[in-house]
């Protein structure tokens, strides 16, 4: 397995699970008369991010992850999305952003030192330690995060939905 293996196709296929997720937020509050910033604005606890945040660290997640792997800059967001849309369009923008990307500068990552801020602190890893123990878990955790309010919200998903695995289903019940 090479570090773009294990990362570009891996961030691609869970923005576009998460993509779908918000298609299937978006269906559901029209379906049932629930105004889209509601969703867009809930949350799990007083003191965790919304779901709007939540798409937006996601995405910061692998656009940053993969441009430090690259040796890339990557673009700045503003944070200033309300809507549905406009998180599918930053999710979009931030699949382009990586499929631009270098493989052969990721794939010689694996033993880079990168170091990063991370609130107060300064974070040292290896490539590879930076993919596996900070990148991958951060996405999956904020994805996990907006499956989870969906879910708690009473959107129509499940664990197909979140793995993307539909189209590997050749038979059903």
């Amino acid at each position: 397995m090479s570090m773009y293996n294990s990362s570009i196709p891996i961030f691609v296929r869970f923005l576009d699970n998460l993509s779908g997720l918000l298609n299937s937020a978006s269906a559901y509050g029209t379906d049932q008369a629930i105004d889209e910033s509601v969703l867009a604005s809930a949350r799990l606890f007083p003191n965790m991010h919304p779901l709007i945040k939540q798409v937006q660290i996601a995405c910061d997640m692998v656009m940053r992850g993969g441009a430090r792997l690259a040796g890339a800059t990557p673009p700045e967001d503003e944070d200033n999305e309300t809507t549905f849309a406009e998180l599918q369009a930053r999710i979009a923008d931030t699949k382009t952003f990586l499929l631009g990307l270098s493989e052969e500068n990721i794939n010689g990552s694996a033993d880079k030192t990168i170091v990063m801020p991370a609130g107060p602190y300064e974070l040292t890893f290896t490539g590879e330690e930076y993919l596996n123990l900070w990148i991958l878990p951060n996405m999956f955790f904020h994805i996990s995060t907006t499956y989870n309010i969906l879910r708690h919200n009473g959107v129509a998903i499940g664990k197909v939905d979140f793995l993307g695995v539909g189209s590997f289903i050749t038979k059903g019940p």
